[in-house]
């Protein structure tokens, strides 16, 4: 349907004729002003009035190179081998020593049935590694959780418990669907607590938890098996029915990956649609959106969580071809860290 078939012209004389053109354009113009107004405020970039003073970069930033966890300088100078895994796999935490990294391992269940039916899923578990035994020792490791369903750490921010998604499914042998919920552990593996809860019929999950100020986090919310959007929310939160959420969070359509700051000011997304890739800044309750980068042609983002600097004024993410990069949050800086390979979700450390 055009424009102009919203307006019906009736047996007028010209001058009426002349007021209902006049208004029929206006009102064209007018949708056009809107139209292109609300694809120029997603645009936006945080003005450097706003961002405060952004210094060089400082501290260290962790990463998955070939199924082992690396270690470098936020410039990508000084490599090293924290942990040959072999199988490390997704997002890394530091501690706020930054003497310990949180990390996954992944693996594989195979299952044949007596009929001849199964198939097979990927498990995880969450670990521990030092980096004062890198020198010596790149097999030390401890492991956090052993339920096969671990995932998406976060440290949090006083050292004491992490943060990350499990699948309450993983160790039911004929589990048809995994079972993802945000939970918390201590450092040494104890004191397990489930923070979100789905609906009974299993048809949504929460993932990719962040935590802010006050107990407030953000995680991905999936429905019917598909990622919908960030969910961001105070510690009230238990139900991620849509009647809880309506009711106590804030909900943005279409985005992954979220990383609260280190200040609490923001959290960082990655808009998911393909065709329209980028990184944006929000504000917690969701009243301010910031483009901080958007690919080049032909290049794609890794939808790992992204990761924030120590003060909170740049990030780091990676591109599909395996480089790693870092840009600060009024969208300027940008710059290659670690060349393309087999490399992905980089982690920045606590501690400059």
């Amino acid at each position: 349907m055009g424009y102009f078939s919203l307006i019906e012209f009736g047996p007028l004389d010209g001058d009426e004729k002349l007021k209902k053109a006049l208004i029929a354009v206006a009102l064209i113009c007018l949708i056009g002003m809107v139209s292109l107004s609300a694809q120029t405020d997603a645009d936006i970039k945080l003005p450097a009035s706003r961002a405060g003073q952004i210094s060089a970069p400082l501290g260290k930033i962790a990463f998955i190179r070939d199924g082992d966890l690396w270690v470098m300088d936020w410039d990508g100078k000084n490599q090293f081998k924290v942990v040959a895994a072999q199988n490390a796999d997704g997002r890394v935490s530091w501690a706020p020593d930054n003497k310990r990294i949180a990390f996954v391992r992944k693996g594989n269940v195979n299952l044949q049935g007596p009929d001849n039916l199964g198939g097979q899923h990927k498990v995880y578990d969450l670990f521990i590694g030092y980096l004062d035994s890198a020198n010596v020792n790149t097999n030390f490791w401890y492991r956090l959780a052993n339920d096969l369903g671990s995932r998406h750490p976060e440290w949090s921010a006083d050292g004491s418990r992490i943060l990350f998604t499990k699948d309450l499914n993983a160790n039911t042998l004929n589990a048809e669907l995994p079972n993802y919920q945000n939970c918390t552990i201590d450092t040494l593996g104890n004191s397990f607590q489930q923070i979100t809860n789905s609906s009974e019929k299993n048809d949504r999950w929460a993932m990719m938890p962040t935590t802010g100020p006050n107990g407030n986090f953000a995680f991905v919310l999936f429905r019917d098996k598909n990622a919908v959007g960030v969910v961001i929310a105070p510690p009230t939160l238990k139900s991620i029915t849509d009647t809880e959420i309506s009711a106590k969070a804030k909900f943005l359509k279409g985005v992954t990956g979220p990383a609260w700051s280190p200040d609490g000011n923001w959290i960082a997304v990655i808009q998911t649609e393909i065709n329209k890739q980028a990184i944006y800044l929000l504000k917690p309750d969701m009243s301010e959106k910031f483009l901080v980068y958007k690919p080049g042609p032909g290049q794609v983002l890794q939808t790992y969580p992204l990761s924030w600097s120590p003060d909170s004024k740049w990030l780091t993410f990676a591109t599909g071809d395996g480089s790693i990069w870092i840009i600060d949050i009024t969208g300027n800086g940008l710059k290659q860290v670690c060349q393309s390979g087999n490399n992905f979700a980089p982690g920045w450390s606590k501690k400059k």
